[in-house]
């Protein structure tokens, strides 16, 4: 083996094996990142959607960079699709292209640095090679600045030249609290609202017959190629089981749908909204049909808030998994008791043990966390429905300022 081809092969070796060394600190260099653009400028409070797609771009991005290490840089990785798809809802969701490629930059930024530690660490490239794998992911960066800025910028030009999208963009002004005049709205915001959201082909069909079964008046605009805003309105208050009901009744059973509560009036007609796209998110991860905000109002809160789902996990259930497997024997006795209404029997029997065991575990539980389940028991739930979700639940110091 000639001295050139040597060589080539232990770049690749000691690339591969830099890459696996990050790879094996992925959660913390994913915690680190989070925190850096949660700096870059703070999402929470803004668009659920967004802030969900936040956390699989960033996971996204370490993957791309990681291959971008273990590969030649004459055959680079392609720029992930999550990560164009999150430079449209960038744009739709009127978030600069400047605050999307500064938030890039600092991840990039920082995988520099946990690259440089792994090879000052453990010398694993010598000087030429460790500015071979440099250059490799500045060009990597490179791509993903350009894929990111075309499809931000196009987005923001598709959404400015269509009379559907003006619209949708006046709604989302007045959304933001601005004075508008709402007469070419042809919407009557001082009646009942109740928002809903959904998506697919077949919603904005979906929603007119929802809205002719509740006799209200319908105004739809819509957010993306599929994503439909919606506002039933009228003069009479909705009660919430004749909502359920129609759904029950008329709703295709494929479609997702999440809804706000019937509130009045211009303020109403924002919060419903807000309501709506909190539960949104829960929607699309559950099985398909109603998700109602009132039902899912601390879960909707949880995934808006990373602090408060991270310190929920850590108070509620990191303590449970002690045990040799993990904490899932106590954590399907948990969802079995709160799927049960809190009865023992029905748990127990849901479980196929003792009452006597499920007793013994709650018993387990309390002491684990230092505390009765009685003023827990609300938290408990929505951590453990929100890893059903299957919601990524960091510890708090991922969302230190370290």
């Amino acid at each position: 083996m000639s001295p050139s081809v040597q060589s080539r092969v232990s770049l690749d070796a000691g690339r591969a094996t830099l890459a696996a060394r990050l790879s094996a600190r992925r959660v913390e260099i994913e915690r680190a990142v989070m925190t850096r653009v949660y700096g870059v400028s703070d999402p929470t409070g803004g668009d659920p959607e967004y802030i969900d797609g936040l956390r699989a771009a960033v996971s996204a991005a370490l993957d791309y960079g990681f291959a971008g290490i273990e590969r030649r840089a004459e055959h680079p990785p392609p720029i992930p699709a999550v990560l164009r798809a999150q430079a449209r809802l960038a744009a739709r969701n009127a978030i600069s292209l400047d605050t999307v490629l500064r938030r890039c930059f600092a991840g990039y930024a920082l995988l520099g640095d946990f690259l440089i530690q792994e090879v000052e660490d453990s010398e694993l490239l010598k000087r030429p090679a460790l500015q071979y794998v440099l250059r490799a992911q500045a060009t990597l960066f490179d791509c993903l600045v350009e894929a990111v800025t075309e499809e931000h910028t196009g987005e923001a030009q598709r959404r400015s030249n269509s009379t559907e999208e003006r619209r949708a963009e006046w709604v989302k002004r007045l959304l933001a609290g601005e004075l508008l005049d709402t007469a070419a709205l042809e919407y009557d915001f001082d009646a009942q609202h109740i928002a809903a959201i959904a998506a697919g082909p077949e919603a904005q069909e979906a929603l007119r017959h929802l809205a002719e079964t509740l006799d209200r008046r319908l105004m739809l605009v819509r957010d993306g190629e599929e994503t439909v805003w919606a506002w039933l309105g009228g003069q009479r208050r909705i009660d919430p089981a004749e909502t359920e009901r129609a759904v029950r009744d008329g709703w295709p059973s494929r479609l997702s749908l999440a809804i706000g509560e019937s509130v009045d009036g211009l303020a109403g007609w924002r919060l419903t909204h807000q309501q709506a796209r909190a539960a949104w998110p829960i929607a699309l991860r559950s099985p398909p049909g109603l998700t109602r905000y009132a039902d899912v109002a601390l879960l909707a809160s949880m995934l808006q808030d990373e602090l408060l789902a991270s310190s929920v996990n850590e108070l509620y259930l990191s303590p449970l998994s002690a045990d040799r497997d993990g904490g899932t024997a106590l954590r399907q006795t948990l969802r079995a008791y709160f799927a049960a209404d809190r009865n023992v029997s029905s748990a127990a029997a849901a479980l196929g043990v003792s009452r006597q065991t499920v007793i013994n575990r709650l018993h387990t539980i309390e002491d684990r966390l230092h505390r009765p389940l009685n003023r827990c028991a609300a938290e408990i739930e929505a951590a453990l429905r929100l890893e059903d979700l299957g919601h990524p639940l960091l510890p708090c110091a991922a969302f230190s300022s370290g």
